[in-house]
């Protein structure tokens, strides 16, 4: 199991539409992200800075790979381009924390 913690900005004003859009996450697409791997995934949000966690099965590559094949997945994202500033860097990669430290 790999984890992960990333970061990433959502434009000022678009704090509860963030929210909202969340609280109608569609059924299709959250299959979709546990048919990718994806397990304790958890978004935080303060002011405009959003952090998220999430584990995954076997490791993040092979995840995103799986559910990159979503079309839920396409269709949120495109969804989600007049709420989020950036997700990733100018090569597409999220913005990562790397882990320091961890407890079991």
């Amino acid at each position: 199991m790999a984890r992960m913690c990333f970061m990433f900005e959502i434009f000022e004003g678009q704090e509860a539409e963030y929210k909202k859009r969340h609280d109608e996450i569609w059924p299709e697409l959250v299959t979709a992200i546990k048919d990718a791997g994806f397990k304790n995934y958890s978004l935080f949000r303060r002011g405009v800075h959003v952090i998220g966690y999430f584990e995954v099965e076997p490791d993040v590559k092979t995840a995103f790979e799986k559910l990159g094949k979503s079309e839920a997945n396409a269709r949120w994202a495109e969804w989600f381009k007049d709420v989020i500033v950036n997700l990733t860097d100018n090569q597409g990669n999220l913005l990562e924390f790397k882990e320091v430290w961890h407890l079991d």
